[in-house]
């Protein structure tokens, strides 16, 4: 009898959730709320919850309650095209005004970076109370010396160690702390390349390395990727014996923009090619820790020649604002601490500390945590979001880590057209052709789901799947 009253009441509590009585993310009523007002036992009402737990209706979160699944995971998804449109060749890069524009309004992971703003997390509170606590301390060595050029050695230590978690070890000394990622990437291009010289990036491309690129006189070779496997091997295979190829950037977990992870196999057969090529690998691992149900492994754990350049970054994963990266130099490591002293000179000493002693007490971990959730719940209302109000002929892919969907609209929208009409509305854009030196991508589109998906930016969402159904935005 008991088991047909728990079924019998599953079965009632899927219609409720089918039906949109509970939409995606709501919490349902308490287990004795339900054991009232569907007049059965508690023990009825848990064995029903944890029936539709299993079948993926239901999540339980701990203290809180259990709440409806998202509903995205039933929906239709077609990912993108990615096959390119231009033909295989070493091209220079010139980036369009558009870039700056973005960058300028620091907007390019929000879709409406005037909305309300949420309140800080509390483990970034106990960040700053960290960094607070190591300006004070020793505040008249710091103003009077300059850091080690390698940076703080405490902080190296755990950066070895967070690498370790991740199947790759690390001795202290071979790390040199940078001003973010970029500037990792920036000074394993001054130290590896000559003006002139090709390098290959995976396609689409983070914009970020093309404005490198761009101002170093390099040349570009993009490499078609795919969303479910990143780079595609046979074709860097191709282009490697074509040409001659001094650099490979790549980010192999959940690459901007289109979330690809670059299977194991995969990354074993690029080291080849590089090691037969003498090709460097610079490798962008910014996004390394933000896998929703697993962490990858770096390509450098399977660099057998020391030709892998490592590059990171907190910035993603904890603070914009905090800005400290690392570059684990390989073959290179001499240069590019002497190319640090030269344009960096050092590092903000408290900040190091003070993010050192945050990460030795476990802070780091236990903000991964809740932030990985976050940002996986994120994902799942944008899904949410884009399946109520897109077109049918959208396709994308359902990133595992990350910040972004990449998005491909029909053929004849070119999503670059519109960005400064959407601007006057609040609504800032990241357009498909910001992702590639050759004008590919001109229908695609970077969604983030690094902010929460509030009403305002469901709504910013809406107005611009409407703007792009009008017969105006057709070329």
């Amino acid at each position: 009898m008991t088991d047909t009253l728990y079924r019998q009441l599953a079965n009632e509590l899927i219609a409720d959730i089918e039906s949109g009585r509970w939409q995606s993310y709501s919490r349902l009523p308490s287990i004795r709320e339900l054991a009232k007002s569907r007049n059965v036992s508690i023990n009825t009402v848990i064995k029903a919850l944890h029936f539709l737990e299993a079948k993926g209706f239901v999540t339980v979160k701990h203290k809180s309650g259990y709440y409806v699944s998202s509903q995205s995971r039933t929906a239709v998804v077609r990912p993108p095209d990615t096959r390119s449109t231009s033909p295989l060749k070493p091209v220079e890069v010139t980036l369009p005004k558009l870039f700056q524009d973005i960058m300028v309004r620091g907007a390019a992971f929000d879709i409406l970076p005037s909305a309300e703003r949420s309140t800080p997390s509390n483990n970034l509170i106990i960040l700053n109370r960290h960094i607070g606590r190591a300006t004070r301390q020793q505040s008249n060595i710091k103003a009077n010396y300059y850091d080690n050029p390698l940076g703080d050695e405490t902080l190296r230590q755990q950066i070895s160690l967070q690498y370790r978690e991740r199947y790759l070890r690390l001795d202290p000394d071979e790390i040199c702390i940078t001003s973010g990622c970029q500037n990792a990437i920036f000074m394993a291009l001054m130290s590896t390349c000559q003006p002139g010289d090709n390098v290959a990036v995976e396609s689409p491309a983070f914009y970020g390395v093309l404005q490198l690129l761009e101002s170093l006189g390099l040349n570009i070779i993009e490499i078609p990727s795919h969303p479910d496997s990143g780079i595609d091997v046979e074709a860097l295979t191709a282009a490697a014996r074509r040409w001659s190829i001094k650099a490979l950037v790549i980010t192999p977990s959940f690459a901007t923009p289109s979330g690809a992870c670059i299977p194991r196999d995969n990354c074993q057969q690029i080291i080849e090619i590089a090691n037969q090529k003498d090709i460097v690998i610079i490798e962008d691992d910014i996004y390394g820790e933000l896998g929703f149900q697993s962490q990858l492994s770096p390509i450098k754990s399977l660099d057998s020649d020391n030709r892998v350049i490592l590059c990171g970054s907190f910035s993603k994963c904890l603070s914009r604002d905090l800005r400290i990266g690392w570059i684990i130099g390989g073959q290179w490591h001499t240069k590019i601490i002497q190319l640090k002293l030269v344009t960096l000179l050092a590092s903000n000493q408290a900040q190091q500390q003070g993010l050192a002693s945050y990460l030795a007490e476990g802070c780091f971990r236990r903000h991964l945590i809740s932030f990985r959730q976050t940002l996986q719940l994120q994902r799942d209302q944008l899904i949410d979001t884009l399946n109520q109000y897109w077109p049918d002929s959208i396709r994308y892919h359902i990133p595992e880590g990350g910040l972004a969907i990449w998005v491909q609209l029909p053929a004849h929208i070119n999503t670059a057209n519109w960005y400064f009409d959407l601007i006057d509305q609040g609504i800032t854009l990241t357009p498909g052709m910001l992702f590639s030196a050759e004008n590919q991508f001109k229908n695609y589109l970077r969604l983030s789901f690094n902010r929460p998906i509030i009403p305002a930016r469901k709504n910013a969402i809406r107005k611009l799947a409407k703007m792009f159904e009008m017969s105006k935005f057709k070329s």
